[in-house]
């Protein structure tokens, strides 16, 4: 299996490593690799900004996975684990096709300016505080998610940490946390829009 090393290489996997009409959430990991938080990350960020997020629910289970990953982060567990019955839940592998599609004509210009760059920040003890930053991010998406496009900031956010934490690029690991300030601020926005806010 090709390393996934930055949002190209997860693409190219995502549509090389998986094939027929249904795709679970286990073989879309085993496609990216199930043994580091970078590309678990990842492809879980892409997934929250993608077609995928149609289907009702998506985005806030999305959001409980990541609140699990980040999770094992901040406890320091070294490698991710995943629940079986999480595993085994599947999407139509054509709305992560054309997801791959619509990202595809981006991956080359965002991977051009990847580079290992402050990379002590994707290593013990900053990553906990990036990890921090995904769960924030995740506990956002849940009332964001009512609303149409809502959850995109927050899981540009976590897109942004699994990215910088794959290719060890520091500089994107802070460019994540601006979008989970955009977050935070619509989510005030709307918040005072209501009648009880």
């Amino acid at each position: 299996m090709a390393k996934v090393n930055n949002l190209e290489s997860l693409l190219a996997s995502l549509t090389e490593k998986t094939s027929g009409e249904d795709v679970t959430v286990r073989e879309m990991l085993d496609a990216v690799g199930r043994r580091s938080y970078g590309p678990i990350l990842l492809l879980l960020g892409f997934i929250a900004i993608s077609p995928l997020t149609i289907i009702p629910g998506t985005s806030w289970l999305v959001a409980l996975i990541i609140l699990l990953i980040a999770g094992q982060i901040v406890l320091g567990r070294a490698f991710p684990w995943v629940p079986k019955r999480v595993l085994d839940i599947s999407f139509p592998r054509s709305a992560l096709v054309t997801g791959v599609e619509h990202a595809g004509r981006y991956a080359r210009p965002v991977d051009k300016v990847l580079k290992p760059r402050l990379a002590f920040l994707s290593r013990t003890p900053f990553i906990g505080l990036s990890a921090l930053v995904c769960i924030a991010a995740a506990l956002v998406t849940f009332p964001l998610g009512l609303i149409p496009f809502g959850p995109v900031l927050p899981g540009l956010t976590v897109l942004l940490f699994g990215l910088g934490l794959t290719a060890r690029d520091g500089f994107v690991l802070m460019a994540a946390g601006l979008g989970l300030a955009g977050a935070i601020y619509i989510l005030m926005r709307v918040w005072s829009a209501l009648p009880f806010g």
